[in-house]
């Protein structure tokens, strides 16, 4: 699979029409961050402040228009990664035990905290890739350097992505350099020239990704995003806020309450 690497883009619906592409882009970024602190911050086993919290972020993603089978194939990938730890979270020695083979045993109070640590991983992720795949990389840079984001830290997210796609290039070009050589016709063969190609593009990608910076600062790269037309902040972004404001304030109510 990673000679099959395809183009690299987040934003893919970032030029779509909705309420949610309307809201300045800072604005989009502190709702996803308040609500992403709020399902975070809550602790284990508060179910109806978490579906407090769902119907927001399902508010949001129906809102914005994103297409929904790339955003739940993204969620499901990045999951993976993480499912080490929430199986994790399942076994644990304090609890009702539920199920046991030999040391591994499986109690209530697991089967809470991994319930609880999938929630908030899933809505989590899904308001944050919401957010990237409808907002494009330069606005989304503009914004936290609006935020007053250290405009260093800024600009290595900036030249992150940007040499992402460089790296992809270059592996491009060494599997094509390999495929007319037919240097991949066998398994034994295919194992060397992966463990090469991985040894080499490093250098590569690092001189590329020299002469790429050169370049900006030739043309008058100083660190900090440029846009055309970025959407104001105004009256519906103030209104956005206080929503995500008040839904968090009746999610910790009902949490107190209960």
């Amino acid at each position: 699979m990673l000679l099959h690497i395809g183009a690299f883009r987040l934003d893919v619906d970032s030029q779509r029409t909705s309420l949610w592409h309307q809201l300045a882009p800072q604005t989009r970024v502190l709702c996803t961050l308040l609500l992403v602190f709020a399902i975070a911050l809550t602790p284990h086993g508060r179910w109806l402040t978490w579906a407090i919290y769902g119907i927001g972020v399902g508010t949001i993603v129906l809102t914005s228009r994103v297409t929904l089978l790339t955003l739940l194939q993204r969620v499901s990938v990045e999951l993976i990664f993480i499912g080490l730890i929430l199986v994790n979270t399942l076994f644990r020695d304090t609890g009702i035990v539920l199920w046991q083979w030999g040391w591994l045993q499986i109690t209530d109070e697991g089967v809470i905290v991994l319930g609880s640590v999938l929630l908030k991983a899933v809505l989590s992720l899904l308001m944050l890739n919401t957010l990237v795949m409808t907002t494009s990389v330069p606005t989304l840079l503009y914004a936290l350097t609006t935020l007053r984001i250290p405009p260093l830290l800024v600009a290595i997210l900036g030249a992150m992505y940007r040499y992402i796609n460089v790296l992809i290039e270059e592996f491009q070009a060494m599997r094509r350099a390999a495929i007319s050589r037919n240097l991949l016709s066998s398994n034994h063969w295919y194992r060397l020239v992966i463990a090469n190609m991985i040894g080499s593009l490093f250098i590569r990608t690092y001189e590329r990704g020299d002469r790429i910076h050169q370049a900006m600062l030739a043309r008058g790269y100083d660190g900090q995003p440029t846009l055309n037309e970025v959407p104001p902040s105004g009256r519906r972004d103030r209104m956005t806020l206080g929503l995500i404001g008040l839904l968090m304030l009746v999610g910790q109510a009902i949490y107190v309450i209960s």
